[in-house]
């Protein structure tokens, strides 16, 4: 099982960016991927938790109706679109595979991938 992020850049503030996180040696049917990044100093925070239906995914609220999530399934490719970006937003971001494909269940991540650098300038 690996997952690889990419995407990361320096962007200037209110721009946007795209993750990717390509899974591999499992199916994105049967698990749900979440996004964490972690600024200098700071403890790695949860952003959102991308599930299989979409109404069961989580968005913590500082990014919430800024950044959002989709799955290519023909890729086994989860994306995290990040839009109107602060500086605030510069961190590592990573992506982490779940043991189910709900954002609920009990059983937290079990796979991560390595993470890739978002830096907003002012």
């Amino acid at each position: 099982v690996q997952l690889q992020a990419s995407g990361g850049g320096l962007v200037q503030e209110g721009e946007s960016l795209r993750l990717s996180c390509v899974g591999s040696g499992f199916s994105l049917n049967y698990h749900a991927i979440g996004w964490f990044r972690q600024a200098p100093g700071k403890e790695r925070e949860e952003i959102l938790c991308a599930a299989k239906y979409a109404g069961d995914s989580y968005y913590a609220d500082s990014v919430k109706g800024r950044f959002t999530s989709s799955r290519d399934y023909a890729k086994n490719t989860v994306y995290l679109q990040m839009n109107n970006l602060k500086p605030e937003d510069t961190a590592v971001y990573y992506c982490a595979r779940r043991g189910a494909y709900y954002c609920s269940d009990s059983g937290g991540y079990n796979a991560w991938g390595q993470g890739t650098q978002v830096t907003v300038s002012s």
